[in-house]
């Protein structure tokens, strides 16, 4: 690998292999490991250099309240749902999202999907028991598999390889779409979901797009043109950055640019269990020149706050850093408020991020982890409470989504119950919010920012 350095002293793509790397897959081959990363390191990358900075500079707005962060998208895709009708719908809850916060906060909003990467994620524990057999615990798709074999639970180096191909799949269909009118204002039907739904927000929705549509032939009838801009859209791509190796060799130089970019992503982020400060993830994460995320939540000291965003933001440089508090309905309050205080006091450049799902996860009665829709809500009024009353700006959230009928979490205008989560819960991991369910919380988060607009 070329080992020209970046502008952070002692640091290299690899730097990150003399310190404690948690969360990472054992592999029974390490050489059968090392030939699949060193095959992945000549393939061309998903993404460039110019997009990075782009989304950066789209994040420097969002630090000073023009511009709003929508980060979404499923809990941890699958190999196996790398196909048009997912990626649509996906896209598509995606867009409608965005379009209602617009709306309503009259902001521009930087979409970022939990897509194209999302295959591999931190758990609690490194085995699973089942009727007394007890397995490797399902790491994503990027590790294993979610079957409860030994031959499914056993990591597979090779998975790297087709998380690869399938990201570059899912990436090139995205870009196709939202680059070819996917988006366009004059066509909303482009962008309906394929199964009927007749919840009140959904008709809040159509009628407000229609309302967008009539508006914008009444302007391009007055002016005598065509609003050529309002055909597409940008979309950037994130996921947790877990697996080093993976990021290692997904990390280039590229030409006129000092420094190093994860070339696999827009925005990679550090989940809370690997966010240790003299830990693998932060090391790599300080010097790869992409904005980044971290996850921030309970047993987070105010000092520790400073040490951690000092390292990943040295130079604390706008929008280069993403704090994605997770603190649950109940915590929201009282744990936010001394880490923005302490980020006020140093004069600390970051994006703040509200995460309202991972705090507020429970096991229903019958076994199945799930969350309220009421618990997610009430964190995100939480959050811009806090934010408001210690004049910071809640610039975006970061929610699990799908365009997909599930029926993961309960509540929410559609009355999902614990006793229909068996109905159809296709998540291998946590719980998402489904179609009615975020869209009713998009009305929710737009009403909300409307009225701070309107004070």
């Amino acid at each position: 690998m070329n080992q020209q350095r970046s502008p952070h002293s002692n640091w290299s793509p690899d730097s990150w292999r003399r310190f404690p790397a948690l969360q990472q897959p054992v592999y029974g081959d390490p050489v059968e490991l090392e030939s699949v990363l060193k095959r992945l390191r000549r393939l061309p990358p998903l993404v460039t250099s110019w997009e990075i900075e782009d989304l950066k500079a789209g994040l420097v707005a969002v630090s000073k309240g023009h511009a709003f962060l929508l980060q979404a998208g499923d809990c941890s895709e699958s190999l196996e749902d790398c196909e048009t009708r997912a990626i649509v719908r996906n896209l598509k809850v995606l867009i409608q999202f965005s379009f209602v916060l617009i709306h309503g906060s009259m902001k521009r909003v930087i979409r970022l999907g939990r897509m194209a990467g999302q295959y591999a994620k931190p758990r609690t524990d490194d085995t699973e028991t089942r009727d007394g057999v007890t397995l490797p615990v399902y790491r994503g798709d990027n590790v294993n598999r979610s079957g409860f074999t030994e031959s499914d639970r056993r990591p597979d180096p090779n998975l790297l390889m087709r998380g690869y191909e399938r990201a570059a799949m899912t990436l090139n269909f995205v870009r196709s779409l939202v680059g070819g009118g996917f988006a366009d204002l004059h066509h909303p039907e482009y962008w309906e979901l394929d199964f009927p739904t007749d919840s009140q927000r959904a008709r809040d929705y159509r009628e407000m797009v229609q309302s967008i549509t009539r508006s914008m032939q009444f302007m391009e009838a007055v002016q005598g043109a065509n609003f050529r801009d309002s055909h597409g859209v940008t979309v950037y791509t994130s996921h947790e950055g877990l697996h080093l190796g993976y990021e290692e060799s997904q990390t280039r130089s590229v030409p006129r640019r000092e420094g190093y970019y994860n070339l696999g992503t827009h925005l990679p982020w550090i989940g809370m269990r690997t966010s240790q400060i003299d830990g693998a993830h932060v090391e790599y994460f300080r010097g790869i020149r992409n904005p980044v995320g971290v996850k921030v939540g309970p047993g987070l000291r105010p000092e520790e706050l400073i040490a951690l965003v000092s390292r990943l933001n040295p130079e604390n440089e706008p929008g280069r850093l993403t704090l994605i508090h997770r603190f649950g309905s109940a915590g929201i309050r009282e744990g936010l408020l001394p880490l923005i205080e302490v980020v006020q006091r140093n004069r600390l450049n970051v994006v703040w991020s509200c995460d309202p799902m991972h705090g507020n996860t429970f096991v229903a009665s019958n076994g199945i982890k799930t969350r309220r829709f009421d618990d997610v809500f009430a964190e995100l009024v939480g959050a811009f409470d806090v934010h408001a009353g210690m004049g910071s700006i809640l610039g975006g959230v970061h929610l699990e989504l799908t365009g997909d009928n599930v029926t993961e979490c309960v509540g929410g205008s559609s009355q999902v119950g614990e006793v229909d989560l068996t109905r159809a819960y296709k998540s291998a991991v946590d719980p998402r919010l489904n179609y009615d369910q975020a869209m009713e919380l998009a009305f929710l988060i737009a009403e909300r920012m409307q009225n701070n607009r309107e004070k």
